[in-house]
């Protein structure tokens, strides 16, 4: 396994659409493995495959509190969203930055597994909230892209001079 770099807004890679995964295979896998050895190290509580610039479907989410409960989601669909839930949301692409968006409060999504098998899932709360979130970086939008212009305009400067006297 391996740490993967994870892009920071407001990169432009983390504007490109992800495709479709053709397949379940064991590269595929092995994106699984880093990328939740990726979200752990951070850490975090879900990581989309754009974040680590593989535009490829693959999200992968654990909420739990002892890091326990790994979910992955291949070709991510919602096939459903119901009522309305406000809730401070953190990105590692946009790191020590916090703001609340307004999501659906339940929705219903579909997806393969790593082993390539297909289910479905009941989410709220949460994990709702998280698969919303990396299922936006698969088309190329972070959650900073939610708020006020004048909010995220003022990201955008302080985050472009953080990475100009960092590099």
């Amino acid at each position: 396994m391996a740490l993967l770099p994870i892009l920071e807004y407001p990169d432009p890679r983390l504007k490109k659409v992800a495709a479709p995964v053709a397949a379940v295979t064991a590269d595929v896998r092995k994106l699984v493995r880093d990328m939740a050895e990726t979200m752990y190290a951070a850490p975090g509580v879900g990581l989309a495959a754009t974040q680590v610039n593989v535009h490829k479907r693959v999200i992968v989410i654990d909420i739990s509190d002892h890091k326990d409960d790994l979910r992955v989601f291949i070709n991510p669909e919602i096939l459903s969203a119901e009522g309305e839930a406000l809730c401070e949301e953190g990105c590692l692409s946009v790191p020590g930055y916090y703001d609340k968006v307004t999501r659906a409060a339940r929705v219903r999504v579909r997806a393969l597994d790593e082993h390539g098998e297909t289910f479905e899932l009941d989410a709220e709360g949460l994990l709702a909230v998280c698969i919303q979130h990396e299922m936006d970086h698969l088309i190329g939008k972070v959650f900073v892209e939610y708020l006020s212009p004048l909010k995220r305009a003022r990201l955008t400067a302080k985050l472009r001079k953080k990475q100009r006297l960092a590099g």
